[in-house]
């Protein structure tokens, strides 16, 4: 038995397969009790729903500790299942019936639920990523305004956020520093050449299956595994999809100061270069090399060692 639900600011949209069952319930404390009753009397295999920005994070905390097996999906994936099974149609009921369906056909793993301080920690870096949003769009503003008025108040704001980015770093860094499990993992990463304190964070907070997974299966998903696209003799070019964009564009910047300073990845760098492929793919190799290399340090905990050559 699949579930699936659509969570919205008011109400919990619920459908079961292959009954068909559906009911609803609101999106409050009360609502989320009956609706965990219901579905523990039901023992599901698994309960699926889509990240929402962060409305569902109430519902999964409190399906995973009723000790029903709980998965945040991709919505893109979803919407294109529904695409490729002509589900167009759209509603809070049809979205339930369709995520139950996407369970059911693909069967995904369900994932252990990340600790209070892990979700502290996330939602510090998405804040930070909005905050330095809006720096590269202010910065831009101040070069485009011709008034000084409106100069002086940019500048102004300038100011103010550049303030509070500073001090969201140290709130980073003193979570980091209480834990001593994501000190060490902290340490650990960051001893890879080329991957700093942002990454780091980023890696701790948005990959906490880093370090448990096997190298295919952590790029597939962060999203640097390549795809095949071929057809009868066509061999096309390989692209990468999907994953975790948040800790993509961290493993990019990574990647990009490895590329000088980390004398494998310099190396390899250089290499696919020379074998004239394009900078950009040489630098998602690097990505995925980077990533891989984390992965096994955590699983290891052993710090980065540069090979020696003989």
């Amino acid at each position: 038995m699949y579930v699936g639900i659509d969570v919205s600011k008011k109400q919990l949209d619920v459908a079961i397969r292959p009954s068909g069952e559906q009911f609803s319930a609101k999106n409050d404390a009360a609502g989320i009790g009956r609706c965990i009753e219901t579905l523990k009397a039901r023992a599901p295999r698994l309960v699926a729903l889509e990240a929402t920005g962060g409305l569902e994070r109430h519902l999964v905390g409190e399906l995973a500790m009723a000790g029903l097996p709980v998965v945040v999906l991709n919505p893109r994936q979803v919407r294109d299942f529904g695409k490729a099974i002509n589900r167009l149609a759209k509603t809070d009921r049809i979205d339930a019936q369709l995520i139950a369906h996407f369970a059911e056909a693909t069967k995904p793993e369900p994932r252990p639920l990340g600790d209070e301080a892990s979700r502290q920690l996330a939602e510090l870096l998405t804040r930070r990523r909005q905050m330095v949003e809006m720096l590269v769009a202010e910065k831009n503003r101040l070069a485009a305004a011709s008034s000084p008025v409106v100069k002086r108040k940019i500048a102004n704001h300038l100011h103010f956020l550049k303030v509070e980015l500073a001090e969201i770093d140290d709130d980073l860094d003193q979570q980091i520093k209480e834990s001593p499990l994501w000190r060490e993992k902290d340490d650990l990463l960051r001893s890879i050449p080329g991957i700093g304190p942002t990454t780091s964070r980023t890696l701790l907070a948005g990959l906490p299956e880093l370090g448990k997974l096997d190298r295919k299966q952590i790029a597939a998903l962060v999203g640097v595994a390549p795809f095949n696209h071929d057809s009868g003799t066509l061999r096309g070019q390989r692209h990468i999809q999907g994953g975790r964009a948040h800790v993509r564009t961290a493993l990019y910047m990574a990647a990009v100061t490895a590329a000088r300073c980390n004398p494998v990845l310099k190396d390899f760098y250089k290499k696919l270069r020379a074998a004239g492929k394009p900078g950009r793919l040489a630098l998602v190799a690097c990505m995925r090399k980077l990533l891989v290399a984390a992965n096994a340090i955590l699983a290891s905990g052993k710090p980065w060692a540069t090979p020696t050559t003989a």
